[in-house]
């Protein structure tokens, strides 16, 4: 027989109970930070299958940075409409 694996949301769980004490150390800040990553790899579980690591911290690692990634490109792209120079209309009098 086959052996059993277990499903990789449950893996992704164990590995955050794993970093219990890294985030109790933390400030309450830096908790919910914490939180958030993790909750961000969740969005990329389909792709840490897929992936099949041996240690499945580095998939997780890699799903919260796509997830980090994403942010940082749409507040570029914020910034750079932000950024932009404003065009009067062309039907007003000079």
């Amino acid at each position: 027989m086959g052996r059993t694996v277990a499903p990789f949301s449950q893996i992704l769980l164990t590995e955050f109970q794993s970093w219990r004490g890294f985030r109790r150390a933390l400030d309450r800040e830096g908790r919910e930070a914490f939180d958030r990553l993790f909750a961000a790899a969740k969005f990329h579980l389909p792709a840490m299958i897929y992936a099949s690591r041996t240690t499945p911290l580095e998939a997780i690692l890699m799903g919260i940075l796509v997830e980090q990634q994403k942010a940082l490109h749409e507040l570029q792209e914020a910034a750079r409409k932000l950024e932009a120079p404003v065009k009067p209309p062309s039907d007003l009098p000079a």
